[in-house]
């Protein structure tokens, strides 16, 4: 059966609940249409993760690559349109803070997905999930786990990759106390459909 490769991170920072890792846990094993979502969580380092996104990819062999990421502060699921060579931010669990450093000194400067962003935000609306493209990833883990799917979705015709930022679940706003939430089953709803709207390009 074909492969989708649905990633996640775990807690960061003062986040003590990482969201996107409840998603893939819980659409781990789900078929959509002659595809099956194979989940895995990422740690929050900058080396680490981009070598168990590359592990994963081998193992799993996938023909679409979804991260998904918190954005803890924004209201809307945000599909990401484009990823920049660059890392920089505040310091990974491991504690490694790069400035201005390039995720790869050879590679191109940016990537753009080749997930159907438009779809996907016009099916989110019309299901009334509030939804909007988003150009900017960021410069910390995030970017830098679309950059990595990207290049080898460049390198591999035929698959597709990107990212989706998503805002928190009330658990972890209630813990946080300064931030928006949602809830979790609605943010797993968000991705499935996200999913299927990238499943049904992939089939056509």
């Amino acid at each position: 059966m074909t492969k989708i490769l649905l990633t996640g991170f775990v807690p960061f920072l003062d986040y003590k609940i990482n969201p996107t890792q409840q998603i893939v846990e819980n659409l781990n094993g789900d078929r959509i249409d002659g595809f099956e979502i194979e989940g895995r969580v990422l740690s929050v380092d900058f080396q680490q993760s981009a070598e168990q996104l590359k592990q994963y990819i081998d193992e799993v062999k996938p023909q679409i690559i979804m991260s998904l990421g918190l954005a803890g502060g924004r209201f809307k699921i945000t599909p990401e349109r484009i990823a920049i060579n660059v890392k920089d931010g505040e310091a990974d669990n491991n504690g490694y803070a790069p400035i201005d450093e390039s995720i790869d000194e050879n590679g191109a400067d940016a990537y753009f997905t080749n997930l159907s962003l438009r779809d996907m935000v016009n099916r989110l609306q019309k299901e009334d999930f509030p939804a909007e493209i988003s150009n900017t990833a960021g410069t910390y883990l995030c970017n830098n786990i679309m950059y990595e799917g990207l290049v080898y979705a460049k390198q591999n015709e035929g698959v597709r990759a990107g990212f989706i930022h998503i805002p928190a679940s009330f658990e972890l706003a209630i813990q946080h106390g300064k931030i928006p939430g949602w809830n979790i089953q609605d943010l797993t709803t968000c991705i499935k459909l996200c999913i299927e709207e990238t499943v049904h390009a992939a089939n056509n």
